[in-house]
């Protein structure tokens, strides 16, 4: 027989539900009143009476009282009647009471013993509606109704049912199955009327904090089961969390006032009569149309007024080329003559260079927002064909015009990304701008992106495009919210933006929103897609357009009556017949006029350079040694660096006592005087700080103490522009386009990504093909941006013999090409950055060396670099082609 005393230390508490073997199989099998379900709950010290010999006593009186209750004191009845209901520790035992005590309230004493398997029955109810709760947040958007054509190849589960006040849980049963994963968590038909207490972790009841399951089932259903999916629950924060589960839980959160609803009318009616008065005049011309997502007019133009409203002046956007003559139009406000002249292809171009198609221009433009009433500039860039390229080019420009204008954290200057549903998912360089949003010195404190999924890409559908259910699946990786939406519910629409805005202006974190749409025609308005989505394109023919599902919508409520709503498109085709009538007196194309980031006071206004002069980029001594004794040094007290480090430093000093330089020296000379002209300089690019070859060195860590560091550049001269120096994440394609679009912003900086071998350019030469060597012809785009590629000319001794040897890009006509293999040409080489930009913005090709680095020949002396000096030049002979052996 097991001691009871044992078991009480031993046993944890057990549920009402649970059953346990019996302690002693040696007693005579009597029949009993109670089966023996447990041991004592309560360790030994909560029951003081549980020790020395009685224990032996109460387990006497415990067999006693299981064949018969009524064979002990009414005391050891509730005792054990309490634990066997699994009491907590030290509440099992109840005093006996007084002869003085009243029948009723002994009766109550008993009541609360019968009543212990209801509270944990409560308990359970209790979590199973908590459980349920989550079951919505998490995976709510799964039956979402998303798809406004019906046919969404996403096979989560069943279409969701029309909600209504009165919840019939038969009709959810499947439902509820799907979302809490095979079960309703023990609640059934009964426990629909039933009121229970709400969690912390939801805000569906509103001022309430109890509701009936009913209710609380018809709220998470309008909050997560209609026209919006939201993906959030995999963020880990709480705050951000809680912060979502409040703008889309909350009842009647969700509500427009009847101006609006009549300014929502009126933007889609410029959107859809936009592109239908193109296909009027010009039925034959590829021009990427909108139709099918005329909503991404309003969505856009609510996330800037939204975005103007919490003090945001300067918006970039970037977006390919569906719908870009719509956000043209109706967004950037580009005058409308404009655009109708790039459908005359008898227009001869004013500026040199080649041009681009119309859907690949972009635009910079300084306007009043109307909704606000304060100033915002918009700048769309322009892009090749090239699907999501122009990602970090538009993220790199951001950080320009923020770094420029002081702006710290984002309040100022935002960027607004516009995607395909088949290049988000299909593009690796998604990947990769989204892992610079939040390094510090890449991010741009939040990126608001909009995917205009038209759930097709070209003729390829979902099923053969992605592996994930969703398009927008990358954007988990860095913890963005993700909000689904019927494109075909304008308000919903419209009420998303507004929330996207403002995470992006409350946690400077990137957000998505993906507009689940349709393409009413083909890939282009040329395009035949019958011939691969035939059934699809079927139920597109009987979509009803947006813009008439939503004027009825409006007309019905009385918000709007039908002479309203034709004088309003009436008045739109009147503002695009009188456009296309002042097109006409056009003679001529401005490629100028589509600039995307103008260089104002660098040119003069027929777009000749002010000034036509280089200047001299020799040094005198003193600012030279001035430098090399930075260099040299650690200009911060208390700063312990490594002893290697160290010697590297002495070796510095001492070449500046004896007048000379290597190339890293060199280096930190051209850098230093060009700081000193208060030209900011900004170098990047895989372990840039200290150098592949360690050899730069231009951060300096404290042995010491985590994370201090020392950047000696930004401690030559008081009033100095800054240096920024910073390692980046191990990609080419997203940095150079990053830091291309850092130079579009301004022409007094030096901005220079160096690769960390110089083949491996090869990863970004769609930014070298596409945007920097075509920029000038295409978009007369001016950019300054240095390319700096390890191992110059020298190759390797073993190994591939092209690893280090970068070879020079094909299209050379915008660009520089030298091999600065000593450190005099290399401070000379200054005035390729600031005197050819005077005559013209070019690409810089810099070989930089690595054998060289520290070859006792390849120093220069200080006479070489001083005024009225200039660098020599050494011929580079190109690689002979490789003989075919074959």
């Amino acid at each position: 027989m097991l001691n009871l005393r044992t078991c009480a230390a031993k046993l944890r508490p057990l549920t009402a539900s649970q059953t346990v073997k019996t302690i002693s199989q040696h007693r005579p099998a009597a029949p009993r009143t109670f089966q023996q379900i447990r041991c004592y709950s309560a360790p030994v010290a909560a029951e003081p009476f549980l020790s020395g010999t009685s224990s032996n006593y109460v387990e006497e009186m415990y067999y006693a009282w299981l064949e018969n209750p009524k064979s002990v004191h009414k005391s050891w009845d509730i005792f054990f009647r309490n634990a066997n209901a699994g009491a907590a520790p030290g509440t099992a035992y109840q005093s006996p009471p007084p002869l003085s005590t009243s029948l009723s309230t002994l009766s109550q004493a008993q009541f609360l013993v019968q009543a212990q398997p209801n509270v944990d029955k409560l308990v359970e109810d209790h979590l199973a509606v908590q459980s349920l709760i989550r079951a919505y947040q998490v995976r709510g958007h799964h039956i979402a109704k998303l798809d406004p054509l019906g046919i969404s190849c996403v096979n989560f589960d069943d279409a969701p049912v029309t909600v209504s006040p009165n919840v019939d849980l038969a009709v959810f049963k499947e439902r509820l199955r799907v979302l809490t994963v095979g079960g309703f968590y023990g609640l059934d038909e009964s426990d629909l009327d039933k009121v229970f207490h709400l969690p912390t972790t939801t805000f569906i009841g509103g001022n309430e904090s109890a509701l009936p399951l009913r209710e609380i089932i018809r709220r998470l259903e309008m909050a997560y089961c209609q026209h919006i999916g939201v993906e959030f629950m995999f963020i880990n924060d709480l705050e951000q969390c809680q912060w979502i589960r409040q703008k889309f839980e909350t009842p009647g959160i969700m509500q427009f006032t009847n101006e609006e609803k009549r300014t929502l009318l009126a933007r889609l009616v410029r959107s859809t009569r936009f592109e239908e008065f193109l296909h009027r005049k010009w039925s034959s011309e590829k021009r990427f149309g909108l139709e099918g997502c005329e909503v991404l007019i309003p969505a856009l133009k609510t996330i800037i007024d939204k975005s103007s409203e919490k003090g945001v002046d300067y918006v970039i956007m970037g977006m390919p080329h569906r719908g870009r003559l719509n956000v043209l139009a109706n967004v950037i406000r580009k005058e409308l003559e404009q655009i109708f002249c790039q459908f005359d292809s008898k227009l001869e171009a004013a500026d040199e260079g080649s041009g681009d198609v119309k859907y690949h221009l972009g635009m910079y433009h300084r306007r009043i927002n109307r909704v606000t009433d304060r100033n915002i500039t918009l700048s769309l860039v322009a892009n090749p064909s090239h699907l999501e390229a122009a990602d970090p080019v538009v993220q790199g420009k951001t950080k320009a015009e923020q770094f420029y204008c002081g702006d710290t954290e984002g309040k100022k200057v935002m960027s607004i990304l516009l995607h395909g549903d088949a290049a988000f998912a299909g593009q690796g360089i998604v990947y990769e701008t989204f892992h610079l949003s939040d390094l510090p010195s890449y991010t741009t404190h939040g990126t608001v992106h909009v995917v205009v999924n038209n759930q097709i890409g070209f003729t390829t559908d979902p099923r053969m495009a992605r592996s994930s259910p969703y398009p927008t699946d990358v954007a988990r990786v860095v913890n963005a919210p993700i909000f689904h939406v019927n494109a075909d519910d304008p308000e919903a629409v419209v009420y998303v933006c507004n929330v996207a805005a403002e995470w992006r202006s409350t946690f400077h974190k990137d957000v998505v929103v993906d507009l689940v749409c349709y393409r009413r025609n083909g890939h282009n308005e040329m395009d035949e897609p019958m011939f691969t989505q035939p059934l699809m394109y079927k139920q597109i023919r009987k979509q009803k357009p947006v813009l008439q599902k939503y004027a009825e919508l409006l007309i019905s409520q009385g918000v709007v009556n039908q002479p309203e709503y034709e004088e309003e498109i009436a008045k739109y085709d009147k503002i695009c017949e009188e456009a296309h009538a002042r097109s006409k007196d056009e003679k001529i194309l401005h490629i100028k006029h589509w600039l995307d980031s103008p260089w104002p006071g660098f040119f003069t206004l027929d777009g000749q350079p002010r000034s036509m002069t280089c200047p001299s980029t020799g040094l005198n001594e003193e600012d030279l040694t001035h430098i090399g004794q930075v260099a040299s040094s650690v200009p911060v007290e208390d700063f312990t660096i490594h002893g290697g480090l160290s010697r590297i430093l002495k070796t510095r000093g001492e070449m500046v006592k004896n007048r000379t330089v290597d190339w890293a020296l060199a280096e930190y000379m051209a850098f230093g005087s060009l700081l000193k002209e208060g030209i900011h300089i900004r170098l990047s690019g895989q372990d840039v700080e200290r150098g592949t070859f360690s050899h730069r060195h231009h951060v300096l860590h404290d042995q010491n103490v985590d994370k201090r560091t020392c950047i000696p550049m930004n401690h030559l001269w008081p009033n100095q522009a800054p240096y920024t120096v910073c390692n980046s994440s191990l990609s080419e394609y997203g940095v150079l386009g990053f830091e291309l679009g850092f130079a579009m912003a301004s022409p007094n900086a030096l901005v220079l990504w160096e690769a960390q071998f110089g083949d491996f350019h090869n990863t970004a030469q769609c930014i070298i093909d596409q945007f920097i060597c075509p920029g000038q012809a295409k978009w007369v785009r001016q950019n300054g941006i240095v390319l700096l590629l390890p191992h110059g000319m020298e190759g390797m001794v073993r190994g591939p013999p092209a690893h280090g040897h970068p070879g020079v890009p094909a299209a050379q006509q915008n660009q520089l090409s030298t091999a600065a293999e000593q450190g005099a040409n290399l401070l000379q080489g200054r005035v390729l950055r600031t005197g050819r930009s005077v005559l013209r913005p070019l690409l810089l090709i810099i070989f930089t060396p690595k054998s060289l680095l520290r070859h006792p020949e390849a120093r220069s002396s200080f006479d070489d670099m001083l005024p009225g000096t200039s660098s020599t030049e050494v011929p580079v002979c190109p690689r002979a082609p490789l003989r075919d052996e074959g």
